[in-house]
């Protein structure tokens, strides 16, 4: 049976790619590793120093080590800690949480509208936008604290208020930058009536299309 790592800096990403992958690709075999001082680690640090790449190395070893056959990281603020990863393994499918959704996104086209409720992901993920993308970003501020505060409804809200704002300034698509803003998705589209592409959906397509080949 294919095993697939999915390696968490944020609790709130378990269920969405868990839902994804059960509703996808049910005949995978999850492992989920969850250290969710990464983040906070990360927001202290306010950058991605030595110490963090060594954590992300040791997080892929240990992966590998229980037999899975290729490792998902469901951050988007650490893209090239991950990127060192795959360098270290190339071998092993190692996917950024976000890679497969800019493809997408690319291929779209027109204006594209980034949503995110933590911050630093704005400052890690537009530049794997293609340059020639014409790119609008916007924090969904408070989302994160609503969602860590059990307020699912208030959170979506929130992500839907900053992507309505996005598609006010003539966006024609939605990105949800994280794996925990995925439960927002009805709700964006709703409220936006645009194309909403969500990092986990794009990212169980992905993978599993890697590996089948």
């Amino acid at each position: 049976m294919t095993r697939i790592a999915l390696i968490h800096a944020l609790a709130h990403s378990v269920a969405p790619i868990n839902d994804a992958m059960a509703q996808h690709w049910p005949q995978a075999l999850r492992m989920n590793l969850l250290d969710d001082s990464l983040s906070a680690d990360l927001a202290r640090a306010g950058s991605l120093d030595a110490a963090m790449h060594d954590r992300f190395q040791r997080l892929a070893a240990y992966a590998l080590d229980c037999g899975s056959d290729a490792i998902l990281f469901t951050c988007s603020a650490f893209g090239p800690c991950i990127e060192a990863v795959a360098r270290a393994h190339p071998r092993v499918p190692v996917l950024k949480p976000n890679e497969a959704m800019v493809a997408e996104a690319a291929a779209l086209g027109g204006r594209l509208g980034l949503v995110a409720s933590f911050a630093p992901t704005l400052a890690s993920m537009p530049p794997e936008f293609p340059p020639q993308l014409d790119l609008r970003i916007r924090l969904a501020e408070g989302a994160l604290a609503a969602l860590d505060a059990g307020e699912g409804t208030r959170h979506d809200q929130l992500v839907a208020a900053a992507a309505r704002q996005l598609v006010d300034e003539g966006c024609t698509a939605i990105a949800l930058a994280q794996f925990s803003l995925a439960r927002a998705r009805e709700t964006v589209a709703a409220a936006c009536g645009v194309p909403v592409l969500t990092t986990v959906h794009s990212a169980v397509a992905e993978l599993r299309r890697r590996l089948e080949e």
